[in-house]
Formats: C-alpha cells, sequence, structure tokens
C-alpha cells in the first residue's frame, strides 16, 4: 500500500480521499526540514502547500518519494529540476483556486477605484470625509488583461457583466478563443496605451519577470490603474511607485510582493496603494477545492499511474491511462529490448509511430520507451527522468508519427544508434499483448515473456538442431520459439522464450555453434 505524508495543514477531506482510494496517510505540519529529513524516506507521496521547502536535501533523503502534491498553483517551494532529474513526479491544482483568485483581483479592482480602504479607515476614526474620496466608474472602462488563461478568463467574463470593455495581451490567446470571450486581443504596447485598468494574470517566468518598469509605465495611458493577483516579480515596485507619485498611475492594488511575507514594502504607507497579505486563494471554498483535488491527483497516480496536472511528465487522464496502458508495455518491451542490445556509448535514438497509435497522447509513451531503453544502460532512471538524462548525456531523441497506413493496425519501431553499431526492432500489439514484428528489418512475430534468449545467425542449416540439443542436454524448457529471415535469405534471427535460467556457459556454447553471430539473454 502507498504511503503519503501530508505535511501542511490541509482539510480533513484529503485525508479521507487518501484512505478511501487505498492511501496509507500521515498529517505531521510544522517539521523543521531536518525533521522532515529524518522521517521522508519512509512515503511514496508528499502533500504540502506553501510552508514545507521541498530541497534537494530533501529528496536526496527521500528514497522512495515518487510525487510532490502542491495544494495550489505556485511551486516556488519545490525544487522542480531536483525532482525530476531524481523521477519525482511535481503536481500543482492549477485550477482549484480560480474563481477565487479572479474574485478577490475583482474585489481589489473596485476597492482601487471607490478608494474603499481609505474611506474605511477615515469613517472609522470618525472623520466623515465625504469630499475627500472621490472615485471612478469601472462601467466604460477598458480592462487589460496581461494573460488571459484560465483566471484571466473569469475575470474577462466577470468585468464584462460590470460592462468594462475587455483587451487582453496574452501570446498563447488564439484569435478564436478570444473571440468566443469577446476579447480583443491586442500587442502589450496597445494594451498600454488604452487601458483604464489593467490585471496581471501570468506566470512569473524569465520573459514576465518586470514586465512593467520605468519604460513600459511611462507608455500607459495616464491615471490608469493597476491590479497584481498573480506573481510578485511581474512589476518593479520602486518604478511603480516613482510612477504613482509622478501622477502617471493613479494607484495599485497589490496581493502579491516581490520578496514574501512582505514586511516591508517600497508602496506602504501610500494612500493610492491597497495591499493584501497573498488572499488570492483564501478561501473556504478554494482551500478545500486544492486539498480534495491534489488528495485525488496523487492517490490516482500511486494506485492507477494516472498524471494529471503534473509540472515535469506529461499528463494522463484516467481515461488516456486506460487507453494507453498496452501501448505503454509495448513501448516498455521495445525500449528495454533495444537497451539489452547496446554495445557501446548511446548517441541517438528514433522513436516511430505508425496506425492507430498515432492518434493518441504519445508523449508518455516516448518516456516510457526511453525508460525502457537507458534502465538498461543507467541506474536510476524511471518516466520523469529519462528524457533529462539522456539531454544531459548529449542523446539526441526524436519522436516521429507517420501518416502513411501501417501494415499493422499499429507499429511502433525503436531506433537506437551507438559507438560501432546500431540496432532496430518494430512491435505492435495483438489484442493488448506487445508483440515482436521486425527486429533489425527481419520479419518474425513473436510474444515476449520472462526470459527470452535472441540469436543472430547466417541463414544455414543445422542452427535449429544444434541449438535445440544444446538447451535440451541442460534441461531448459523451449515455451516459444520464434524465427526469421531476411528477403535475400542471408541472415536470420531466433527469438526464443525458455523456462529456465541459461548460465552463461551456456550461452557460450551456442555462440560457438556454427554460423551464430551473437548471443543475448533478455528479461522482460
Amino acid at each position: 500500500m502507498p504511503k503519503v505524508l501530508i505535511s501542511d495543514k490541509l482539510s480533513p477531506a484529503a485525508v479521507q480521499i487518501f484512505k478511501d482510494r487505498g492511501v496509507e496517510v500521515d498529517l505531521k505540519t510544522g517539521l523543521s526540514e531536518e525533521e522532515l529529513i529524518k522521517i521522508i524516506g519512509e512515503y511514496d507521496g508528499l502533500a504540502i502547500r506553501s510552508a514545507t521547502k521541498v530541497t534537494p536535501k530533501v529528496m536526496d533523503a527521500a528514497k522512495k518519494l515518487r510525487v510532490v502534491g502542491r495544494a495550489g498553483i505556485g511551486v516556488d517551494n519545490v525544487d522542480v529540476k531536483a525532482a525530476t532529474a531524481r523521477g519525482i513526479v511535481v503536481m500543482n491544482t492549477p485550477f482549484g483556486n480560480s474563481v477565487t483568485t479572479a474574485e478577490h483581483a475583482l474585489s481589489l479592482m473596485m476597492a482601487l477605484a471607490r478608494q474603499i480602504p481609505e474611506a474605511n479607515a477615515s469613517t472609522h476614526a470618525g472623520k466623515w470625509e465625504k469630499n475627500k474620496f472621490m472615485g471612478v466608474e469601472l462601467a466604460g472602462k477598458t480592462l487589460g488583461l496581461i494573460g488571459c488563461g484560465n483566471i484571466g478568463s473569469i475575470v474577462a467574463d466577470r468585468a464584462q457583466g460590470l460592462k468594462m470593455k475587455v483587451i487582453a495581451f496574452d501570446p498563447f490567446l488564439s484569435a478564436e478563443r478570444a473571440s468566443a470571450m469577446n476579447v480583443e486581443k491586442v500587442e502589450l504596447e496597445a494594451l498600454l496605451a488604452r487601458a483604464d485598468f489593467i490585471s496581471l494574470h501570468t506566470p512569473l517566468t524569465d520573459t514576465t519577470r518586470h514586465l512593467l518598469n520605468k519604460e513600459t509605465l511611462a507608455k500607459t495611458k495616464k491615471g490608469v490603474r493597476i491590479i497584481n493577483c498573480a506573481r510578485g516579480g511581474l512589476i518593479v515596485e520602486a518604478d511603480l511607485k516613482a510612477a504613482i507619485e509622478s501622477g502617471q498611475v493613479a494607484g495599485a492594488a497589490f496581493d502579491v510582493f516581490e520578496e514574501e511575507p512582505a514586511k516591508t514594502n517600497v508602496l506602504f504607507g501610500m494612500e493610492q496603494v491597497v495591499a493584501t497579505p497573498h488572499l488570492g486563494a483564501s478561501t473556504t471554498e478554494a482551500q478545500e477545492n486544492v486539498a480534495i483535488q491534489v488528495a485525488e491527483q496523487m492517490a490516482d497516480y500511486l494506485t492507477m499511474g494516472t498524471v494529471t496536472n503534473a509540472l515535469n511528465i506529461p499528463s494522463v487522464s484516467a481515461e488516456d491511462a486506460a487507453r494507453l496502458k498496452p501501448y505503454l508495455d509495448l513501448a516498455q518491451h521495445l525500449g528495454g529490448f533495444a537497451g539489452q542490445m547496446i554495445r557501446g556509448g548511446l548517441s541517438k535514438v528514433t522513436i516511430e509511430y505508425e496506425g492507430k497509435v498515432t492518434e493518441l497522447n504519445t508523449k508518455p509513451v516516448t518516456a516510457i520507451a526511453l525508460n525502457g531503453l537507458l534502465s538498461h544502460v543507467m541506474e536510476g532512471v524511471n518516466m520523469v527522468n529519462a528524457p533529462v538524462v539522456a539531454r544531459e548525456r548529449n542523446i539526441e531523441v526524436s519522436e516521429i508519427r507517420h501518416e502513411r497506413t501501417a501494415h499493422y493496425k499499429t507499429l511502433m519501431r525503436v531506433k537506437v544508434s551507438y559507438d560501432g553499431g546500431s540496432f532496430e526492432v518494430a512491435g505492435t500489439l495483438f489484442g493488448d499483448k506487445p508483440r515482436i514484428v521486425t527486429i533489425d528489418e527481419i520479419a518474425l512475430e513473436a510474444s515476449l515473456g520472462g526470459r527470452m534468449l535472441f540469436v543472430s545467425n547466417d541463414d544455414k542449416p543445422g542452427l535449429i538442431g544444434g541449438l535445440g540439443k544444446l538447451l535440451g542436454d541442460a534441461k531448459v524448457n523451449i515455451a516459444n520459439f520464434n524465427l526469421g529471415r531476411n528477403a535475400a535469405a542471408t541472415a536470420a534471427v531466433a527469438l526464443i522464450e525458455v523456462d529456465q535460467e541459461i548460465p552463461a556457459d551456456l550461452i557460450a556454447k551456442i555462440a560457438k555453434l556454427p554460423s551464430v553471430n551473437a548471443v543475448k539473454l533478455l528479461a522482460f
């Protein structure tokens, strides 16, 4: 039974979901890094929020760890690169708090437009400064969204209900999607020049860091109001302060800051700035949603192999997982076959798909084929880190999907190049069972058992008799015997499933048979 540690405060519903799905769970919050390191080796999964730091030191101690689940969208507290290198899946829950975050952005926009925090403080102080707080209406104003993904699209929908015109800058927003949302897609400079309000809803990356700075703020419409519920670091805070002081920017509302927790900040104390302490996801509903989602995702992965909302591996839905399983088995076998045939440094891998398999999500299939291949060449390789391991070792990996009609309903081919040679193996599915159909372009049809003897030979009489006698004398029973030869009838291969172990001295005797060129004992 897989075992999960919940190290941050989550809804009790998460604990129950793990138990209901056959996962043992421990709840231990407030652990120091040293305390976490002492116990993490017991667990297959780690469920966290923002408090637990999943560092390389923690992962080095987590010998069994297969998945880290973050209840929320941000994974700043997880070293995703280190996790990938160690074969650990990192998941988040990007949609569980979308409505909550969108509503908070709209709340800040309204508070900013009507100066509600300052008016509230003044009224509580008994000043009744009715004429001091002159706000602006949202109706008829232009809202510029920087980022129009899941949260941004919800903000757009709600803002249109307030009779705002919505424009958006998002390189990944298609024209069709923008039209369907009644949003005008624009470039950044056009957005800056036209927007009365700007709301940010984009991740923090190398290209978005400090997106709003002295130069870009100078291009904004005079009197613009800026809302940031996305990520600290998208805006140069000192430049924004100067823009507010000059009157270029009328005000700002921030829920996130470049350094958090933000005990001090250049924007603090400014009457034109509304600030909240990263409350975007802080509603009862959102906390319940993300806790339930992360528990479901982790439990499904640990018990069924379903991958959802992973940051370092292609996602595989429950439906896809069931459909892909036979193809994943085939990929593992083909990769494993090729991996056991390599006799030098691996330099290139090509994985080809034909027929029905091209209709599916082949990225996890390719990852499994690489895993099968590389796990026979080096230790510590799995589906998660196989592509990274290949890249780090300068192994060229190609995936080719052929539109042509295959001889079989589905066909998968793994080609490898290594120092001194190359090897190619192709397979298909008979029902849901993997079947080898070519080896180095020699056709045959062979199922794959646990122990397989591969023999390559010149196509001359006598091999089958000599091979059968050697196996019989050694009391090794043949379960299946599969033969193939090339079109010129000069080269042949045999793939033989056996019931007993074949000792090294017997392999040596088989290698000495007339016409034998190579012998390899394979394990699947």
